[in-house]
């Protein structure tokens, strides 16, 4: 009984990793890369099972501070969690894309996530990848939640959903905060988000992400909601990624 239990096991785990373990890294359109500012032009992809004729679902992850640099392929860790929640939540078929951003600047000085840069990226997948463009969805932490404001607060008509997780509201690191936070918060009006922080975090404050989903509803937003874990400090993406809730949301967002 002892052996049959593990290799059921085995097999649900490898059911459920079979997806992760496998991305292939692609590379942006060089006439597309050579506009953007911060952006490596590989990334990794996370191809979608064929499911009938169903159209995948596209979800976007971007890493945080630790994910920065030249080496596409030190993301796949970070990506991991999302892979298998899909999976395990049955929530496919569904890409995920994971994009890097360089340590500097084409023009000089430390990179950090630019929507111009993820607007030429998504325009080069829309002519190599096949997905559901209704169901076009964006998460993010730390580094890549602040990537997730502003690359939705800047092409708020790209995605069906946004959840960024744990993230500043500012290019210059979690004390800085955005003189487009207004505007942001205008065009997030009409966009499902659900941004997520942990209480305890001493990295970047929820203070940040309460702000944020504030400002949407002060400007009439009626689809923006937080959840702050009282019990969780900057980690808090790994209750965030591992919960059902998440999926749920996120996969019942469907643009107009």
């Amino acid at each position: 009984m002892k052996l049959l239990a593990t290799i059921i096991s085995l097999s649900v785990l490898g059911s459920v990793s079979a997806q992760s373990e496998q991305p292939k890294i692609q590379t942006l359109d060089s006439k597309l890369s050579q506009n953007t500012k911060c952006l490596n032009p590989e990334y990794l992809l996370f191809s979608a099972r064929k499911r009938g004729n169903q159209k995948p679902a596209l979800l976007f992850y971007l890493h945080g501070g630790g994910g920065v640099g030249d080496d596409v392929l030190r993301l796949q860790g970070q990506a991991r969690a999302l892979l298998e929640g899909i999976e395990k939540f049955k929530k496919g078929p569904c890409h995920v894309v994971v994009p890097q951003c360089s340590r500097t600047r084409r023009a000089g000085g430390r990179g950090t996530w630019e929507a111009s840069d993820l607007d030429l990226l998504l325009k080069g997948l829309s002519s190599t990848l096949d997905f559901d463009s209704r169901r076009i969805y964006l998460t993010g932490n730390s580094m890549g939640g602040y990537g997730s404001w502003t690359w939705g607060g800047n092409s708020p008509h790209h995605f069906a959903a946004i959840a960024p997780v744990v993230g500043g509201i500012g290019p210059g690191g979690p004390k800085d905060v955005t003189p487009e936070l207004d505007q942001w918060a205008v065009n997030l009006a009409k966009v499902p988000v659900y941004a997520f922080a942990g209480a305890k975090d001493r990295v970047v404050p929820a203070e940040r992400s309460v702000r944020m989903v504030d400002a949407i509803r002060k400007a009439g937003g009626k689809l923006a909601k937080i959840k702050v874990y009282q019990d969780q400090g900057h980690n808090a993406r790994q209750v965030v990624y591992s919960s059902k809730e998440f999926y749920d949301w996120m996969f019942s967002q469907k643009s107009r």
